[in-house]
């Protein structure tokens, strides 16, 4: 597929004149239309819904743009409940899946009234510690161990994953929790990440409805929703095909009918984690080239690095990158493109094929929507770039400010410098 950046050089000049990059810019027309497609592919099931998970991009105004369609939040953290509740989404609209998890934390999502979603048997000991007893619903993470297939091709290895309990544990921890008095279950599982086919989900369904029946006929419980988790994946090189949803939502609804229709279990709802899915493809990380070196290699320094975009750097992901303005140009230039932090994998794009790039010249790097902000950090004393909106007008609205050293320096407010360094 071809990768065309959904903005133009004229108005990356125009936000720059605004807010310096580097910026995060985010495409409201396109994650709109992404979210209602999300919501037509699964209309056939009475109860979906989605839970956007929060780790991806947690930034109110993009996931109150969800809000609007109906979309829950996945948390896996005490702030990423925080915002949530800030935000209006309480209750059944917080699906809590977190592991290793301090008592604190399964407290206050139940205070939320928030589904607290289990990744080991042994948390159920630890919520009724926290909250006094177990909440009427609750849900438990599965991983059935081995290696998941599709076709002849291995997905993933959900037997090296410390996610979830074994197939045993899963039918022990109902078997406790239903002693216990809890009403409603929900089975949650999560095998493979970043999947760029329409096979994945069906086939996790499938299994999962299995499941599902299973606990039905051995142990009576009323299991009310199924949720596939994440995994959907983005095409992010240009010669991978981008995942059909409507192909995935009639899989899934095919496996439902022939495994839990046939099961009389048909009034199941089915939700879904999706992060990547929602927002990869509608943020880019904006920069501009700074510096060109000509040593062994030619390198095009840009005044980003991996503090507002880690996945090339600790993944060896790639992102695709535009030139903007030259995007009918052709790719005769070998480049490694990098940012300025003290080690040597800070780098966007290694022997990438561009156009001849000048100082000056804007980089779009694309798929940044997910995973990008969220993953920064302040190495080498790194300031964390701005994220802006742009809205389907072609206005565009910041929606976090970049940080400042005042930021940087605020927990060293115990000390006699402090008021030194912020305002120097």
């Amino acid at each position: 597929m071809e990768k065309t950046p959904f903005v133009t050089k004229e108005k990356v000049e125009e936000i720059a004149s605004v807010y310096p990059t580097p910026f995060h810019l985010y495409d409201e027309k396109g994650i709109r239309k992404n979210v209602e497609n999300l919501k037509k592919a699964f209309s056939w099931n009475k109860g979906y819904k989605e839970y956007f998970a929060v780790k991806a991009t947690p930034n109110p105004f993009l996931i109150n743009i969800l809000r609007e369609y109906g979309c829950g939040c996945d948390c896996s953290s005490k702030t990423e409940l925080m915002l949530s509740k800030a935000i209006g989404a309480v209750g059944d609209d917080i699906m809590f899946s977190s592991n290793d998890t301090p008592l604190d934390e399964f407290k206050y999502c139940n205070d939320l009234n928030g589904i607290i979603n289990l990744d080991d048997i042994t948390h159920i000991e630890a919520v009724e510690k926290a909250c006094g007893k177990l909440p009427k619903k609750m849900s438990c993470r599965y991983n059935p161990g081995g290696v998941f297939k599709i076709s002849n091709d291995i997905m993933d290895n959900p037997g090296d994953a410390k996610y979830g309990m074994t197939t045993q544990q899963l039918f022990d921890a109902f078997s406790i929790l239903k002693d216990k008095g809890v009403e409603e279950f929900g089975i949650h599982s999560f095998l493979c990440s970043n999947t760029v086919t329409n096979e994945y989900y069906p086939m996790l369904a499938k299994l999962l409805f299995e499941v599902a029946v299973e606990l039905k006929e051995k142990l009576g419980v009323h299991i009310t929703f199924i949720n596939l988790s994440g995994g959907i994946g983005i095409p992010y090189r240009p010669d991978q095909e981008e995942n059909d949803i409507f192909v995935i939502g009639e899989g899934v609804r095919k496996a439902y009918e022939e495994t839990l229709v046939k099961a009389g279990m048909d009034d199941v709802a089915i939700y879904t984690e999706l992060g990547r899915y929602m927002m990869g493809p509608y943020g880019g990380l904006v920069t501009k080239a700074i510096n060109e070196k000509h040593t062994h290699k030619e390198y095009i320094g840009v005044d980003a690095c991996a503090v507002n975009l880690m996945r090339p750097a600790i993944y060896g992901a790639y992102h695709h990158i535009t030139v903007l303005g030259k995007e009918n140009q052709p790719c005769d230039c070998k480049y490694d493109v990098t940012g300025s932090l003290c080690e040597n994998c800070d780098k966007f794009a290694i022997d990438r094929m561009l156009p001849k790039i000048e100082m000056g010249d804007y980089l779009f790097i694309h798929d940044a929507g997910a995973h990008g902000f969220s993953m920064g950090y302040n190495y080498n004393g790194k300031l964390k770039s701005s994220e802006i909106l742009l809205k389907p007008d072609g206005s565009f609205k910041l929606i976090r400010r970049a940080e400042t050293p005042k930021d940087y320096f605020a927990t060293f407010d115990c000390f006699d410098f402090y008021n030194d360094l912020i305002n120097e």
